[in-house]
């Protein structure tokens, strides 16, 4: 009898960590790697965030707290939903857990049954396919190619929808392309959705602050209020804030949902940590004077990257409209030889040979669902984007 849980064949590791592992492991032996497979702001936590850890350190605020989150910080939380969003909550309708990750993989649990069909679109963020077959339920993916923008039509959602589809995973800006659905385009899905009264919304607003060009975001129960009872609306401070490390994230939803997440992280986790939530009561009520500089940082290293990848030869990109990803087409390089003799047919060696010869670590397309493409992120500096864009470019040149 094997010691291992048959349900572990539903999922593998999480091909971003990995890219990030093994480039800090080439790093570690000396290899000048530049790593652009990490989904995290390089700016720090801003400093009346972490002064509010410090303080909360002081005041010995270091024991348990309630599972769901400090009324302190679903206060905060209410607070932000009704400011930014316009959306109405109660505390009892707020879980606050260790990262939105951990938040998104608990409502998968408490809700889907062995053969609930959840609807995302792909490209997707790597982890959301895997965590709907670890809860008993079936990916439905829908490939929302370049020319579309990498976002989900109406025509296709409809098409999609069965009795047996329990959600539809919405995530807006997007890891990783950065798409971002605008008002009229949320409007035509909700469209779709008002035809289907069972089927829930997980909207993952994680990149909610990250937006260029003047885009304005929104979320879909915001766009339309008659699907507020089926939205869960999940966030966190990860990448607003850059507390990624501090492991923080939420969701607002129906109030039996976030009662059902609860219980399910009172028997896993418990609470989150409170000098963490003390630190995000502080981010989400504290300036936010911080963040034009940040978003004109990073459209900055955006613009940059997408210039170089459409100006090197057989790549091209769109240039996205939020979060810090680039989404690179690569696949004309399919069927072409490496200088060591090497055919590469997909994303995955192409992203391998980057990392052998241009020591520039990249997250193959394959692992959010799209063959044909790479992701960079550009959460890093202008020198090392110049240096990795450089070296991409000369890897590309020796293709044969």
């Amino acid at each position: 009898m094997s010691l291992l849980a048959t349900r572990l064949t539903r999922i593998k590791p999480s091909p971003t960590i990995a890219v990030t592992t093994k480039a800090a492991e080439l790093k570690a032996a000396g290899k000048d790697v530049i790593g652009l497979g990490a989904g995290e702001p390089d700016f720090d936590t801003p400093d009346h965030i972490k002064k509010a850890a410090i303080d909360a350190i002081a005041r010995g605020e270091t024991k348990y707290t309630a599972v769901g989150g400090t009324p302190a910080l679903k206060k905060a939380i209410c607070d932000k939903l009704k400011r930014e969003n316009g959306l109405i909550y109660a505390p009892n309708q707020i879980v606050v857990g260790c990262g939105a990750k951990q938040v998104i993989f608990n409502a998968l649990l408490a809700t889907i049954d062995d053969g609930d069909e959840v609807i995302i679109p792909a490209p997707y963020w790597v982890s959301y396919p895997d965590m709907v077959a670890f809860a008993g339920g079936t990916p439905v993916t829908i490939a929302c190619p370049q020319t579309q923008d990498f976002k989900l039509s109406p025509a296709d959602l409809n098409k999609a929808i069965t009795p047996k589809t329990k959600w539809l995973i919405l995530n807006s800006p997007s890891n990783p392309t950065g798409a971002a659905y605008s008002d009229k385009e949320l409007r035509a899905l909700a469209d779709v959705l008002l035809k289907h009264p069972h089927v829930h919304i997980l909207a993952d607003d994680i990149y909610e602050h990250l937006c260029y060009d003047g885009f304005k975001f929104n979320t879909l129960a915001q766009i339309e209020p008659k699907l507020y009872g089926r939205t869960l609306t999940v966030n966190g401070v990860s990448k607003a804030f850059a507390m990624t490390g501090w492991r923080i994230g939420y969701a607002a939803g129906e109030k039996s949902l976030i009662a059902a997440i609860t219980d399910i992280q009172s028997q896993s986790t418990s609470n989150p940590s409170s000098i963490s939530q003390a630190a995000s009561v502080a981010a989400l009520n504290g300036p936010m004077d911080f963040m034009p500089a940040w978003v004109a940082s990073f459209q900055k290293r955006r613009d940059y990257v997408v210039k170089q990848m459409n100006a090197t030869n057989s790549l091209n990109c769109t240039t996205p409209k939020g979060a810090f990803y680039v989404f690179v087409n690569c696949a004309a390089f399919f069927g072409r030889k490496t200088p060591a003799g090497k055919v590469i047919n997909t994303s995955t060696e192409f992203c391998e040979y980057l990392l052998d010869d241009a020591l520039v670590a990249a997250v193959a397309g394959s692992a959010f669902g799209l063959e044909g493409y790479f992701r960079i992120s550009y959460a890093t500096s202008q020198s090392l984007l110049e240096k990795a864009c450089a070296r991409i470019k000369d890897a590309c040149g020796k293709l044969s």
